[in-house]
């Protein structure tokens, strides 16, 4: 028997969902319940409940609250997607394309969603206590994971609410113990989001669930206080019941009176939340009036309200003012005859299935054409969607705005003209949203509508906004968006974005100048024929605009590449070049302590291009009139001259009483480092301290970065790694190296 994680297997691969379905295939419950069947028949979840078992008491639960056949569908896919190799291709080819993507889009969602408790879980497991931040981040990300699927496929979290119902009802029938995280997620998360809906039904009963298991001694007290009155409570509101209907009846309107059930933890949460006792609780004893129209309603009030004592300040009229989520009703408190209190709820019917259903009955903008949504009248497919979207943005606001739980306060959502969620820094303005919507959008960003209003490019754009923005064919950003005072940028992506531009332009500039004095070198030295790629490469560069590149920077010397173009030196004479090989004792000649071998009194000159030092691996080079140049071995120039000239090289080496008698060598050293104030000093202070004297120092800043060559006097090279070892640890260093 194959063990899949909770709720959902967890290796189902991740595709997007469309944003159209077509219209509900008749057979497609039965047909996707055959076809999950043999997959999912003898398959469990981590928390014991049979898969297929499971899928059918979801589907159960979507066809109460009034869920398409599509969705009761779907609840089947879902779990069938870890058993198939190519879930997409085979869910698309067997039932459509739109069966696929909800099945998938729900799958991602519940990936991400049982990640987050995964980290909840093992943080758990440590030996600290886990902070409440980080609780509160894994709800955060859940919640908001839960937002942006919204916006590909409305269907996805109707799936997740009934699953996690379906989860908790198992728990509570075979007392296994809740995983840590679920029941807590279900209260804070699954069933606010309900609520928001306006899925009552989903929402209470997951909210009782929920603090049966996390606060079991309170919920125990709470039900057998309930239980102790049950007879006399149910036996006086079915008097009332009668009374009510009748005496509604003799006034001309026709009613329908229910018994309103208690949910113990609306109980306890309006104990907590007034401070009062059991027997203070208003709606322990609370009747439903559902009238045929608006004005029955409020007839029905003032029949309440003429032939009971209502409670000052416990009236509310939702239908003159309705709720965020599209709540309508009137709800009154009213003292009967003794003083005891009654609650009192009266709305149509047409308020009374959305109140029962919430969403779940305006869920048809996707497979039965045009409905509305919370009071909103929707003129086709893109205003009803819009509006379901606004109630969740109002749901994320209403959570942002001091429950502690769960903080948005850093992030916004707002929507494309297609009714797409993105989400964005607090502080986000229409640059920001054409960015991150696309690179090359934000670019050509010039003007924006913000809910179809002209705005100037550096409003901040508030949650539920719906945004447009301006472009033209070809252009770039302005610098104006890099100035933090004047706010057009608020994410840091943008920004890097912005500047990515600019140095991208920048770097433009440098390589046509570095081309420019290339291509004037080689008109000078008469070379315009050499292939630029090829001279790069000669040169050790990859290609021609690295090349560019370092020119452009003043990083790379012009000689260099003179020395390249210009023709080999013409070879010494064969008898002339066999004279300095005559074997002869070595001594000591020339600068700094050289000594050739083979030759007595030959001049020699330590070359500029490398700067050797002891006890550095050394060759000579014979030149023309010069004597020997003295050359690191790994020097490039060195390099470039054997190749044209290799029999004009010749075996020198460092004389004996090198670094001994006082002598000191100039060295070159390069340092990339983050440009900082006193940088230059601190460096300096490292070969003072290293007894090193500086002699030259060049330094140049571009966009931030130091470029410093320091020349300095040793009297061995070998000290030099340790010295650069020193300064590489600096704050702000790179890199630092011989050059």
């Amino acid at each position: 028997m194959k063990s899949l994680s909770s709720e959902h297997p967890t290796t189902a691969p991740v595709i997007a969902a469309t944003a159209h379905s077509p219209p509900d295939q008749a057979d497609a419950l039965a047909r996707a319940r055959a076809f999950a069947e043999p997959l999912l028949a003898t398959a469990v979840l981590d928390t014991g409940e049979n898969i297929l078992a499971h899928a059918d008491a979801v589907a159960h639960i979507l066809k109460d609250i009034g869920g398409s056949q599509t969705m009761q569908a779907a609840s089947y896919l879902v779990y069938a997607c870890d058993h198939l190799n190519k879930p997409h291709d085979v869910i698309g080819k067997a039932f459509g394309s739109n069966f696929a993507d909800l099945a998938m889009e729900t799958t991602k969602l519940v990936r991400v969603q049982r990640m987050a408790r995964l980290a909840q879980l093992s943080a758990s497991h440590t030996a600290t206590p886990i902070p409440m931040a980080q609780t509160a981040a894994a709800q955060n990300e859940s919640v908001r994971k839960m937002l942006l699927a919204f916006s590909r496929d409305l269907r996805v979290v109707m799936l997740r609410l009934a699953s996690r119902l379906q989860t908790l009802r198992h728990f509570a029938s075979s007392k296994l113990p809740v995983p840590p995280g679920l029941a807590s997620e279900a209260l804070q998360v699954f069933a606010p989001l309900a609520n928001r809906l306006g899925i009552w039904e989903i929402k209470w009963e997951m909210e009782d669930l929920s603090f049966r298991f996390l606060e079991p001694d309170t919920y125990r007290h709470v039900a057998r206080l309930l239980d102790e009155k049950r007879a006399e409570r149910e036996a006086s509101v079915e008097a009332l019941r009668q009374q009510f209907a009748a005496d509604l009846a003799s006034q001309n309107i026709r009613a329908t009176v229910q018994g309103r059930p208690k949910h113990i933890y609306s109980i306890v949460k309006k104990m907590r939340g007034k401070s009062l006792g059991f027997e203070q609780v208003y709606d322990i004893r609370a009747l439903r009036i559902v009238v045929p129209a608006v004005a029955d309603c409020y007839a029905a009030l003032g029949w309440v309200h003429d032939h009971f004592t209502p409670v000052t300040n416990e009236f509310d009229d939702y239908i003159a003012r309705p709720k965020s989520n599209g709540y309508q009703s009137l709800h009154t408190v009213v003292r009967d005859e003794s003083g005891q209190p009654i609650e009192v709820q009266v709305r149509t019917q047409a308020m009374h299935d959305h109140a029962e259903t919430g969403v779940a009955a305006h869920w048809a903008y996707k497979e039965a054409g045009v409905k509305g949504y919370a009071g909103v009248s929707a003129s086709g497919e893109y205003d009803a969607k819009i509006a379901v979207l606004r109630q969740l943005l109002a749901w994320e606001r209403d959570l942002s705005g001091g429950q502690g739980v769960i903080a948005f306060d850093d992030r916004i959502y707002v929507l494309t003209p297609d009714a797409a969620i993105v989400e964005l820094p607090q502080g986000a303005t229409a640059v920001d949203f054409a960015y991150s919507v696309h690179t090359n959008l934000g670019h050509r960003c010039r003007g924006a509508r913000v809910d179809g209003a002209m705005v100037p490019l550096n409003t901040p754009l508030k949650n539920g906004q719906t945004v447009e923005v301006t472009v033209v064919k070809e252009g770039g950003p302005s610098r104006d968006w890099l100035n933090p005072e004047l706010g057009f940028l608020a994410s840091h992506r943008a920004r890097a974005k912005v500047r990515a531009w600019f140095n991208a332009l920048a770097m433009g500039e440098t390589v046509a100048k570095g081309r420019e004095a290339v291509e004037k070198l080689l008109q000078r030295e008469g070379k315009t024929a050499v292939k630029l790629d090829d001279l790069a490469t000669q040169l050790g560069f990859n290609s021609a605009d690295d090349l560019f590149e370092v020119v452009g920077k003043d990083e790379f010397s012009l000689r260099n590449i003179e020395i390249v173009l210009r023709p080999p030196e013409p070879v010494l004479p064969h008898d002339e070049f066999l004279l300095l090989k005559k074997p002869k004792p070595p001594s000591q000649s020339g600068k700094g302590g050289v000594l050739v071998v083979g030759v007595d009194s030959l001049m020699t000159q330590l070359a500029k291009c490398c700067k050797p030092a002891p006890p550095d691996t050394i060759c000579g080079f014979v030149t023309r009139g010069k004597g020997v140049s003295v050359h690191r071995a790994d020097c490039s120039n060195l390099r470039n001259m054997v190749t044209r000239s290799g029999d004009r090289v010749i075996e020198v080496e460092w004389g004996g009483k090198t670094g001994g008698d006082g002598s000191v060598y100039p060295v070159d050293v390069a340092v990339e480092a983050n440009d900082r104030q006193g940088l230059l000093r601190d460096i300096s202070e490292v070969f003072a301290k290293e007894k090193m004297n500086v002699i030259g120092v060049q330094t140049q800043s571009i966009r931030g970065i130091a470029w410093m060559t320091f020349t300095v006097e040793v009297s061995n090279s070998g000290r030099l790694n340790k010295v650069l070892g020193i300064v590489a640890e600096l704050g702000g260093v790179r890199t630092a190296r011989r050059r």
